[in-house]
């Protein structure tokens, strides 16, 4: 990842730059925050969507002026009618509707930003990454927190060897109570999973891309349902859930051993009896571990046991740096730090952690 990051400018004094005619499948609340950063970029417009909903469809319209026949409520339909026009895809869909998505776009030999997760399942993925190989696209995976500047951070101490070799990974993506009250995320048919798919696939692919991306051999976990499906009286900030209609897990725990040896443990929950939420990752090497959010390091210095902090680090907005780098790999070349391989790694990850909850047993990825 580039240490020096470009601030986006709205200048119009801008140096002329390649258009780039983008189209949403999926016109929601993460395509807005999208369009958020592809307004401010020199060359870019947004010129179609697809999405079931209508209201979505008449945003798009009012807030963005993409024109009404630009507009459908079928994304077959949209690349059929007006793909001459796209240039590259962004697909901000609800999880089951990835793989169709990322497929049909891919034929349509259409470059692409997916949002995460890559699928539902890594079955799924293996047909997306299929698809997208014999289709030749371009395919950014829509992952942000690896791009944040302490992810940058600890990526060159692991790199630099400062760590030693990396013995095990402890990745939490924790809400004590926090089971959404809007969308879908509690149907398993609709997600394919509830905070492992939703939130620990965040933490996970942070983590993973922390150690170099190494790959995972087997994994063991379980999950536990005891609160989201059942009518609840506990204040929180997300209260009147559908638990009628939840079929995903409050809580999912599981342990990654890679091809070098490192382990990993991974703890995602809507519900659980912790003290506070945890967003974060602890790294422990054999010179030397770090926390993430911190970005404290520990070792041991002329016999001595050392606690240490950076006194600077760059900043930048990772959502920014996650769109600039959609738009610049397929529109400039540039290399693409989070291609589908990646996606789907994570994919192998989470499905073999359902997969052994539901078996009783280690599986191998």
């Amino acid at each position: 990842m580039d240490t020096e990051i470009t601030v986006i400018s709205d200048s119009a004094n801008e140096a002329p730059v390649k258009p780039l005619r983008v189209a949403f499948i999926g016109c929601g609340g993460i395509a807005q925050t999208h369009i958020s950063y592809l307004k401010k970029m020199p060359g870019v417009s947004i010129i179609a969507g697809a999405d079931l909903r209508q209201a979505a469809l008449d945003h798009m319209h009012t807030a963005h002026g993409v024109a009404k026949d630009h507009l459908f409520t079928s994304f077959d339909e949209m690349l059929a009618t007006v793909g001459s026009e796209i240039d590259a895809v962004s697909v901000c869909t609800s999880n089951g509707a990835h793989a169709p998505a990322v497929i049909a776009v891919a034929k349509a030999g259409k470059d692409m930003l997916c949002e995460k997760p890559i699928a539902m399942s890594a079955q799924e993925a293996e047909g997306m990454v299929a698809a997208v190989k014999a289709a030749g696209v371009k395919f950014v995976m829509g992952f942000q927190h690896r791009y944040e500047p302490r992810s940058k951070y600890v990526r060159d101490l692991v790199e630099s060897g400062a760590l030693g070799r990396i013995l095990y990974v402890r990745a939490q993506a924790l809400r004590r109570r926090g089971i959404p009250n809007w969308g879908v995320f509690g149907r398993k048919e609709l997600q394919g999973g509830g905070p492992l798919i939703d939130i620990g696939v965040h933490i996970l692919d942070t983590a993973y891309s922390l150690i170099g991306n190494p790959t995972p051999v087997t994994c063991t976990g379980n999950t536990f349902t005891w609160h989201g499906n059942k009518p609840s009286d506990v204040k929180s900030v997300w209260p009147n859930w559908d638990w009628e209609t939840y079929t995903v897990e409050d809580l999912a725990v599981g342990m990654i051993r890679f091809d070098n040896g490192t382990m990993l443990t991974l703890e995602s929950s809507f519900v659980a009896h912790i003290k506070e939420d945890v967003f974060d990752i602890q790294i422990m090497g054999e010179k030397g571990g770090i926390i993430w959010s911190t970005s404290e390091t520990f070792s041991d210095i002329n016999t001595y046991m050392m606690n240490g902090k950076p006194e600077f680090i760059p900043t930048w907005d990772m959502w920014e740096y996650k769109i600039r780098h959609f738009v610049e790999v397929v529109r400039d070349g540039r290399e693409n730090e989070c291609p589908i391989e990646h996606g789907f790694m994570v994919m192998k990850m989470l499905s073999g952690i359902y997969a052994s909850a539901a078996e009783g047993k280690e599986v191998a990825l």
